[in-house]
């Protein structure tokens, strides 16, 4: 699962924190969402005792010194085994310090946390990142996905970047799945993952509990 924030106060998450960076406020917001995610998934018990977290961060949140021991420690107080930690970075964050990114990812998987690159395929940061950083999982954009059951173009892109990712021995996460016609291509070509209102919308906590276990129990 992966960790949403929202307010009845803003339109959108890009709303949300688009007026906490106006207040000067936004690394505060993400660390508090983020401290707010490991807490709550560490008292899960019965059907989401095992589930597995992704955290969104900002990029200042990894181009800040101390971070990785910041989440850490974060992660410890919350009680919760790192191996089911996912930390999710979008493309723009990698366009800072490479070196000291690369150093606090390290740091980080070296406890067992998976990290992720969010939205693929619509930064503009080199492609080099994909052999020089520390990474497990790419999640391709939604925006990509769209029109690949009837665009040809749009097809080879994204068979291509997953045909990449699969090279490269990284776990390959596909955003914005909203048909089964969608699926069965992304399947076919080697999807391990993905995320969107064909599997579930967002859901608060005592709706995942009762979506999980009726997929476990239809399951066996």
């Amino acid at each position: 699962v992966e960790a949403l924030a929202r307010w009845d106060g803003a339109a959108s998450p890009q709303k949300l924190f688009e007026r906490a960076a106006a207040a000067g406020l936004a690394e505060r917001l993400s660390r508090l969402v983020q401290r707010k995610a490991l807490r709550a998934a560490a008292t899960w018990e019965g059907p989401l005792r095992a589930l597995h977290l992704s955290i969104n961060l900002l990029p200042q949140d990894l181009a800040r010194p101390g971070y990785d021991q910041w989440l850490l420690d974060e992660i410890e107080c919350a009680g919760i085994d790192p191996g089911r930690i996912t930390v999710e970075i979008t493309e723009s964050a990698l366009l800072s310090d490479s070196d000291s990114i690369a150093e606090r990812l390290s740091r980080l998987r070296s406890v067992g946390i998976r990290v992720a690159v969010d939205d693929f395929g619509t930064g503009y940061a080199s492609l080099a990142y994909l052999t020089s950083l520390p990474l497990d999982i790419l999640k391709i954009d939604r925006g990509l996905v769209a029109d690949i059951v009837g665009g040809a173009r749009d097809r080879i892109v994204v068979k291509a970047m997953i045909a990449l990712a699969r090279e490269l021995d990284l776990k390959v996460v596909v955003e914005g799945v909203e048909s089964t016609a969608q699926l069965a291509l992304l399947a076919d070509w080697g999807c391990d993952l993905y995320q969107g209102f064909l599997g579930a919308g967002p859901l608060d906590e005592i709706e995942l509990a009762r979506f999980v276990a009726a997929s476990m129990a239809e399951a066996a």
